[in-house]
């Protein structure tokens, strides 16, 4: 019975680290968008995005959406390119491409019924360069520069969660006298299978008189 106990709690052990261990591989090698820290807020931060091209979609559910654009870096673009979300891939018909973090997800208007979701592409994109999609309800979007308040956290971002942490930024920017513009979206920062604890999840909303 104890080389059972003792067998179980090695395998245990094991499959724990295996699971750290991809964990850090797959952030370590997801590419981030870029950003300048102007400066800290009560628990939060205000940030300088560049210009970021993205792929996006509205669906009825948050499942729909990520599989459009799964499809989209998965190869239903008008380059045939396969994009990975953790690293490039190389592949016969074009170019290799990594998806950058974060995912980005809010609800599409005022109708609740529904998501909005986006995928960054890398830096070295733009307008003209990123692959046009081939799917009618995905489409590339050029966010321009701005200044962008942000409340980080870890673990899961089930919806009770998502709108407690938007209600604390919201709070912190009055509190700053601090306008934000639009509702706030979740950023993801890592795939399905990292562990809880190593997950980097942010709200972020966009902000006017931040400089």
């Amino acid at each position: 019975m104890r080389t059972i106990t003792k067998t179980l709690l090695v395998g245990a052990g094991v499959a724990f680290a295996g699971w750290v261990g991809w964990g850090v591989y797959s952030t370590r090698n997801t590419e981030s968008v870029p950003y300048e820290r102007l400066r800290a807020l009560d628990g939060a931060e205000l940030r300088r995005y560049p210009e970021t091209i993205a792929v996006e979609t509205t669906a009825p559910d948050g499942r729909v959406a990520f599989q459009r654009l799964f499809g989209y870096i998965s190869g239903a673009n008008r380059a045939e390119e396969s994009i990975s979300m953790t690293a490039p891939v190389e592949t016969e018909t074009g170019e290799s491409i990594s998806m950058t973090a974060p995912v980005r997800t809010e609800t599409a208007g005022d109708d609740a019924g529904t998501v909005r979701m986006a995928f960054y592409l890398p830096s070295e994109y733009g307008p003209e360069t990123a692959p046009e999609p081939t799917e009618s309800d995905v489409a590339l979007v050029t966010e321009p520069r701005r200044a962008v308040a942000v409340d980080r956290f870890s673990w899961y971002a089930p919806n009770w969660r998502v709108e407690r942490r938007a209600r604390k930024l919201r709070s912190t920017l009055e509190a700053e006298g601090i306008e934000p513009i639009g509702d706030p979206s979740l950023l993801r920062y890592n795939d399905p299978w990292t562990p809880p604890f190593m997950r980097r999840n942010e709200l972020a909303v966009e902000v006017a008189g931040a400089d």
